[in-house]
Formats: C-alpha cells, structure tokens, sequence
C-alpha cells in the first residue's frame, strides 16, 4: 500500500494535515469510549477499578491478591482497599489457600458471577453499537491498521527513540 500522496510533506504541528485530523479523531473516539463504558460501570455502583478486578477473577480463578495486583500493574496496598470493598459488597470472598494458610485466594460470589454477566453483556451492546453498519472486510482492514499503528509506536519504545523521523 502507497503512502497517501502529499503526506510526506505534513508536519505534526500543521493543525490541517491529515495525520492530525485522524490522530484528533482516534483520540475523541477513545474517550468516548471510555466514557461511555464508565457510565455503564457507574450504574451498578461499582467503581471501574473494582469492576475490573471483578472481570479479572471470573478469568483466572483462585488468584492471590498479590497475584491480582501483578496483572492489575498496581500496588498490593491498591488492591487491598478495593478487595475489601468487594467482599463487604459481597461480591467476592476470601479462602485460605490449601497450600499456604498464609494466603487468601480470591473467588467471585454468585452476586459477583452475576456482576460479570450483566457487566459482559453491556460492553458486547456497546461493542455491537460501536461496529454497527460495518463489514467484515472493513473491519478486517481496521484491525489491520491498527496493527500497523501498534507495531510503528512500538518500534519507537524499542528504539528509546522519540525524536520525528523525515518521511
């Protein structure tokens, strides 16, 4: 695929160039998606986070709350205020491990069960939503894209390079 005649010449500070109108663009997009999304959370009366964790523990079972806070990327001590939030909720509940009496493993309710289900259902309308009138083949092409964008940022990590480039 060419590159789009003329981009060679846009700069990012050019407020008109069409890397910018689409970078403006994916950037509204994801926090409206965010906003919805926590709209839809909030209603429940579960915070974000505490719903995440919710999400989590219906993936991977019995996970230790220092487990939690790895895959969370956040501290132990965050983890545990909103633990204890959850299961005074009565949304998760702690067991001993069998293993090590030390820890607690972390387990969803039925209340949480049914927390997660209404919580899958609402981001798959929002995902159903947010795709309507799009095909297949222009989905595909989306994915592909955004591949595209994800491997191109992450050559600029790897690199520790965050200087611009010339095209």
């Amino acid at each position: 695929m060419e590159p789009i005649e003329g981009m060679s010449s846009c700069r990012p500070d050019d407020p008109v160039s069409l890397r910018r109108s689409v970078m403006m663009k994916y950037m509204r997009i994801i926090k409206l998606h965010r906003n919805v999304l926590e709209t839809g959370v909030k209603q429940t009366g579960v915070y974000r986070s505490q719903h995440q964790i919710l999400m989590l523990l219906s993936e991977h079972k019995d996970v230790s709350q220092k487990e939690l806070a790895q895959r969370m990327f956040v501290s132990t001590a965050t983890i545990a205020v909103s633990v204890k939030k959850l299961e005074k909720a009565g949304y998760i509940t702690r067991i001993a491990d069998q293993e090590d009496n030390r820890m607690n493993k972390l387990c969803l309710t039925e209340k949480g069960r049914h927390m997660v289900k209404n919580g899958k259902e609402y981001f798959y309308r929002v995902e159903k939503q947010m795709f309507k009138n799009f095909s297949k083949e222009e989905l595909s092409v989306m994915e592909q894209q955004l591949n595209r964008i994800f491997q191109n940022l992450s050559e600029i990590t790897m690199s520790g390079d965050t200087t611009e480039s010339e095209d």
